[in-house]
C-alpha cells in the first residue's frame, strides 16, 4: 500500500476485526476472572491481587522487548503481520486453560497460565496497534482508523456481555460455565479474524531511512518529550479506570444488592459508549484531539462524583451514572489511541526512524502497569478493610473502601491526567509541520 494513500471503508473493516474476538477476550479476563477465582474457587481476595498484579508486571516486561523485535526485523511476509499469525493460536489455547481451571486451582495455577496468557497477547497486540498506526498518515486520518478498530471492540465487548444471558436457555448457568463459553469463542474466531485480516491487509511501506541501535531508540524515546507527557496522562487514567472495571461486579453485588442488574448495565456504559464516539470526533475537529480528551475526562468526574453516595437499591441513580461515564468512554477510548501515532512522528521527523512498534510496546507497558495497580491496590486494601467475598465478610468499612475505590479514587486520579493534557504540545498544525519534515527527508 502507498505510504500516502488513505485506507478506504473495506480495508479499515478487515483491519479492525481481529479487534472484536480481542475484545471478547478482554471482559472475562480483566472483569470476570478475579470474582470467578476469589469467588468461586474461594481463593484470598488479596492472594488474588498481589498475583494479578505479579502477572501483569512480569508481562509489561515483555512489551518493550516485542516492540524492538517487531521493528527491527522485517520478514518478507510483513512484520507486522507475522508476529500475530504466530502468537494468535498461543494467546487462544492460553485463554481456554485460564477460563476453564480444574477442581482445585490455585494461585500457582493462575500466575502460570496468566502469564502465558498476557505474552501471547502482547505479542499479538504491539504489532496489531502498530500496524494501525501506520496505516495513515494524517492527523484526521488516524482517528479513522482508530474509530474502526474500537468499533469492533465496542461490538465484542457487548457480545461478551449479552452472552452470560444466552446461555441459561441452553442449560449453562453459573461463571464457571460462562468463562468455558468465552474459551471456545475465543478459541474459534480469534484465529479466523487473525487470517482474514492478513490475508487482505497489505502493511504499509517502512520508510525508516536507518536503523539506529538499541541505545539510541531509548534515548530518541527518552526526548520525546510530547510521549512522555501522554503516556504519563494515560497511564493516570489508565489506573483511573481499571479501578471501577476491576470493581465494578463487587460494586453491583455488594454495594447496591443489585447482582441481577450487573449485566443491562454493562450494555448501558458500553452502548452510551459506541453512541458517544461521533461527539467526540466531532469536538476534536473543532478544537482538538487532547482538549475534546480533557473534557471527556471531566464528564466523567462529574459523573463519579456521585457515586460513593449511593446505597442498597440506588439502581437508577446509578444507571445515569453509567450512562453518563459510559458516553465519556468514546473519548478514552478514540483520542489517545490516535494522539499516540501522533507523537511517533515527533521521533520520525528528528531521527527519520520509524519506531512505531517501541512506542506502542511503552503504550501496552502503561496499559498494564495501570491494570495491575488498579488489581494491586484495590484487593488488599478491601481485605484489609474487611470485604472478604470468598469468606462471605462484608464489613462496613469494607463496603465503604470500596465505594471509594471505585468511585473516589479515579475522580483525583482523572483531575491529574486531565492537567497534564489540557495544553498538550501538539494540535492538528503542528502535526502538519512534522509530516511536511518527514516528508522533506523523503525526497
Amino acid at each position: 500500500m502507498r505510504a500516502d494513500r488513505e485506507p478506504g471503508a473495506s480495508r479499515l473493516l478487515a483491519y479492525g476485526l481481529p479487534a472484536l474476538p480481542l475484545a471478547i477476550l478482554t471482559l472475562p479476563f480483566y472483569v470476570l476472572t478475579p470474582a470467578f477465582y476469589a469467588g468461586d474457587l474461594a481463593l484470598p481476595i488479596a492472594a488474588v491481587g498481589q498475583v494479578l498484579m505479579l502477572v501483569r508486571i512480569l508481562d509489561a516486561a515483555s512489551d518493550p522487548l516485542v516492540g524492538v523485535l517487531a521493528d527491527r526485523f522485517r520478514p518478507n511476509f510483513g512484520r507486522r503481520r507475522l508476529w500475530i499469525v504466530c502468537a494468535a493460536p498461543l494467546l487462544a489455547a492460553a485463554a481456554w486453560k485460564i477460563f476453564t481451571p480444574p477442581a482445585g486451582a490455585g494461585l500457582l495455577y493462575l500466575g502460570f497460565w496468566g502469564v502465558l496468557l498476557s505474552i501471547a497477547w502482547t505479542a499479538v497486540q504491539i504489532p496489531y496497534l502498530a500496524w494501525g498506526a501506520e496505516l495513515s498518515r494524517s492527523y484526521a486520518g488516524r482517528n479513522r482508523v482508530t474509530a474502526y478498530r474500537e468499533a469492533f471492540t465496542v461490538v465484542g465487548t457487548l457480545l461478551a456481555l449479552v452472552l452470560p444471558a444466552l446461555l441459561p436457555s441452553f442449560g449453562l448457568n453459573g461463571d464457571r460455565a460462562v468463562l468455558g463459553a468465552f474459551a471456545a469463542i475465543v478459541a474459534v474466531a480469534l484465529p479466523m479474524a487473525v487470517l482474514l485480516t492478513v490475508a487482505t491487509v497489505p502493511e504499509p511501506e517502512d520508510r525508516s531511512q536507518r536503523r539506529g541501535s538499541w541505545r539510541e531508540a531509548a534515548t530518541a524515546l527518552l526526548a520525546n518529550r510530547p510521549f512522555l507527557r501522554l503516556v504519563a496522562a494515560f497511564l493516570i487514567n489508565g489506573l483511573a479506570n481499571g479501578l471501577p472495571a476491576t470493581l465494578f461486579l463487587f460494586f453491583v453485588r455488594h454495594r447496591l444488592e443489585a447482582p441481577d442488574e450487573a449485566g443491562p448495565l454493562l450494555v448501558l456504559y458500553f452502548v452510551a459508549g459506541a453512541a458517544g464516539v461521533p461527539a467526540w470526533l466531532w469536538l476534536a475537529r473543532r478544537t482538538s484531539k487532547h482538549r475534546a480528551w480533557a473534557l471527556g475526562m471531566g464528564l466523567a468526574c462529574l459523573a463519579f462524583a456521585f457515586a460513593p453516595m449511593l446505597a442498597a437499591g440506588d439502581v437508577w441513580a446509578f444507571a445515569a451514572i453509567t450512562l453518563v461515564t459510559g458516553l465519556a468512554l468514546g473519548a478514552d477510548v478514540i483520542l489517545p489511541a490516535s494522539m499516540q501515532a501522533d507523537v511517533i512522528d515527533v521521533d520520525t521527523a528528528r531521527t527519520g526512524e520509524e519506531r512505531t512498534g517501541l512506542y506502542l510496546a511503552f503504550w501496552a507497558l502503561a496499559t498494564k502497569l495501570a491494570l495491575a495497580g488498579a488489581v494491586g491496590i484495590a484487593f488488599p486494601l478491601l481485605g484489609a478493610a474487611g470485604f472478604e467475598p470468598g469468606a462471605g465478610r462484608f464489613e462496613p468499612a469494607g463496603l465503604t473502601m470500596l465505594a471509594f475505590l471505585y468511585a473516589g479514587l479515579p475522580v483525583l486520579l482523572k483531575l491529574g491526567a486531565i492537567a497534564l493534557v489540557w495544553r498538550f504540545p501538539l494540535d492538528a498544525a503542528g502535526h502538519a509541520e512534522l509530516r511536511d519534515a518527514i516528508e522533506a527527508r523523503l525526497r
